[in-house]
């Protein structure tokens, strides 16, 4: 077999939607200048075709900040679904925030993907129900819709299966 020498890619990747969920989130808590945590509040939902739900504790985001100012993802949590099903949601993702979109995120206000330059995750899944097996056998990505830091804090994604 020849190798491949073009400089373009030799397969193709798809998206299908699957869902979109809504996590209401505590105030970030500052560690140092390095890392925030924020803690995934009980509730919010996750509304799909094949999948509805809401997030049940325990769940948090351990939010790196880089040298460069973008942040690093780490987030676990749980959903319930309506059908009593658990599911372990974990994901890494990029946020990258102009100094703008910073400022406003960090005052409370509500910013959408159109503010903020770069916020994608890569979502897996974990659980032993047998109709939501398929979870544990797919990589999505997943994309910010709505965000906002404070009291009333959330943050919300629209989530697509790599293909």
């Amino acid at each position: 077999m020849e190798p491949n020498n073009s400089s373009g890619p030799t397969t193709e990747l798809a998206t299908e939607y699957l869902f979109s969920y809504l996590a209401p989130l505590d105030p970030p808590i500052a560690i140092d200048d390095g890392m925030m945590i924020v803690n995934v509040r009980p509730g919010g939902w996750v509304k799909g075709k094949n999948i509805n739900g809401e997030f049940v504790s325990p769940g948090a985001d351990w939010l790196r900040v880089m040298p460069s100012g973008a942040f690093r993802l780490d987030v676990r949590g749980l959903i319930q679904t309506d059908d009593g099903a658990h599911i372990f949601i974990s994901y890494n993702g990029i946020i990258k925030n102009s100094e703008e979109s910073a400022e406003r995120l960090n005052n409370g206000e509500l910013l959408t993907d159109k503010d903020i330059p770069y916020f994608i995750a890569a979502p897996t899944f974990q659980t032993s129900s047998e109709k939501y097996a398929w979870l544990n056998e797919i990589q999505t990505i997943s994309k910010m819709v709505e965000i906002q830091f404070g009291e009333e804090g959330y943050v919300k994604y629209d989530l697509f299966v790599i293909k």
